[in-house]
């Protein structure tokens, strides 16, 4: 017997990924799905759990700072299936570099704002603490 599996409508899928309907008929037209989008009786898109599953990678990937090409890259080598795992490997190698030098930069960023923040507060303290001056609150 025929697996059946749950369809799943635009709306639906909008709803358990966090993507705009927009966003999801341009994944649709980028090619980032790895099957074509299927069409119910009425010409409306349906889709599937693996569907949904896809999309989560590729929100993943989109929000480490995947450039869109790559993904489609990515996407199409998917699709063709196994035998290119060494292209796939290639590709994600390069983001994952991208990513751990923007992970370093990022971690300069926070030290340098948590220096700063440290600085303020303690500045703000020393006034607090100094007799005679008015802190800030009313008496």
């Amino acid at each position: 017997m025929a697996e059946v599996t749950a369809s799943l409508s635009i709306g639906q899928v909008a709803e358990r990924t966090g993507l705009s309907v927009h966003t999801l008929r341009f994944y649709e037209q980028e090619g980032l799905f790895i099957s074509p989008v299927r069409r119910g009786p009425a010409g409306r898109r349906s889709y599937t759990q693996d569907d949904v599953d896809w999309l989560t990678v590729c929100i993943i990937l989109r929000a480490s700072g995947m450039p869109l090409p790559a993904l489609r890259r990515y996407t199409d080598l998917v699709r063709e299936g196994a035998g290119n795992e060494e292209e796939r490997l290639a590709l994600l190698r390069e983001h994952h570099g991208r990513v751990t030098t923007q992970i370093g930069r990022l971690t300069q960023s926070l030290d340098l704002i948590t220096f700063k923040v440290g600085v303020y507060e303690d500045l703000l303290d020393q006034d607090r603490r100094r007799p005679g001056q008015w802190a800030g609150r009313d008496s």
